[in-house]
């Protein structure tokens, strides 16, 4: 069965690289542009199987987008990625303490992202 991947940046330029990436690998991937709009996706849709997400983002950050879906009933255990510019360790360490599951600095090769999507979805 294939998996889904919910990401989340601002970027039009990074949705549209991580998505092809992310389809060439097998995955099957839902896009939004803030955390409003993936937390609206994520009350209304299917669940994804991950989620990786910006940190730094207008209307609602990477942060509290972890803070909100893990609050969610059903995403107490879903991966969550942030796939970020920002290196701070009081961000890295926020996201951590909220639920984040791992922390990757952009830019990443297609490679290097499945071998941690590898490590942290099962299966994928």
């Amino acid at each position: 069965m294939t998996k889904t991947i919910m990401i989340v940046d601002d970027s039009a330029t990074m949705l549209m690289s991580l998505q092809s990436t992310l389809e060439l690998i097998g995955f099957e991937v839902v896009s939004a542009a803030d955390g409003e709009i993936a937390l609206d996706k994520l009350k209304n849709s299917p669940k994804p199987d991950l989620i990786i997400t910006d940190i730094n983002m207008p209307k609602m950050d990477g942060i509290e987008l972890i803070r909100q879906t893990r609050s969610l009933p059903g995403f107490r255990f879903t991966p969550i990625l942030v796939l970020t510019t920002e290196s701070q360790q009081t961000k890295r360490e926020e996201a951590k303490q909220l639920g984040a599951t791992g922390w990757l600095i952009k830019p990443i090769g297609g490679e290097n992202l499945h071998k941690v999507i590898k490590q942290v979805l099962p299966g994928a």
